[in-house]
């Protein structure tokens, strides 16, 4: 076993520690690395290959982004990883109708189980993939990517960023996670209280 494949198991390792039922806290970085959001959520479960999910409620402003929108009562079932260069919240009305999906290329997340309530913080990077229940899905925020400059000023990481969003597209056509297995709705105390629109 590499170093690396040392580094990822510990990782995985420590973000089983949460359970079901486990509070925390969720904060969003924007792709400069300043906080964009910060709300509570719950540990629903795990799921093979790192992959953790996080119940919250909307409880902000609507948004609409094309065909899916957010809004007040909302659940959003979240899923994050270690890993993974990518996040997808699953979007429910408050009658547990599945909205569709919004998925976020992202840094792997990062999780402090030392904190009180545990932090989990990720860190956007521009691109973002809205999904619907019929397989139809839209691609967003390209200009944002290009304007940054990001090609020129961190090849490495662009390339990923592009890597990861046509790894978005693969998953959600084949309904891979994070857009797969979707557990039965549970109640939830948690609250979405972010300061800032999910787009």
């Amino acid at each position: 076993m590499t170093e690396r494949d040392q580094l990822r198991q510990q990782s995985t390792a420590t973000w089983t520690l949460l359970l079901p039922g486990a509070e925390l806290t969720v904060v969003k970085l924007a792709p400069d690395g300043s906080e964009a959001a910060r709300y509570q959520g719950e540990v629903v479960g795990h799921r093979d290959d790192s992959w953790m999910l996080v119940r919250a409620t909307w409880t902000n402003r609507t948004v609409d982004i094309g065909e899916l929108s957010f809004c007040p009562g909302d659940s959003l079932l979240e899923w994050f990883s270690p890993l993974y260069p990518f996040n997808a919240f699953a979007v429910f009305s408050p009658n547990e109708r599945l909205k569709g999906w919004y998925a976020n290329v992202t840094h792997p997340a990062r999780l402090d189980v030392a904190a009180d309530p545990p932090v989990l913080i990720w860190h956007d990077l521009f691109l973002d993939l809205v999904g619907l229940p019929d397989g139809s899905f839209t691609l967003r925020d390209d200009d944002e990517l290009l304007a940054s400059g990001l090609a020129n000023a961190e090849p490495e990481l662009h390339a990923r960023v592009v890597w990861a969003k046509s790894e978005l597209i693969r998953r959600f056509e084949h309904r891979l996670p994070p857009f797969a297995d979707l557990p039965a709705k549970t109640s939830s105390r948690a609250r979405h209280q972010q300061n800032a629109p999910a787009q």
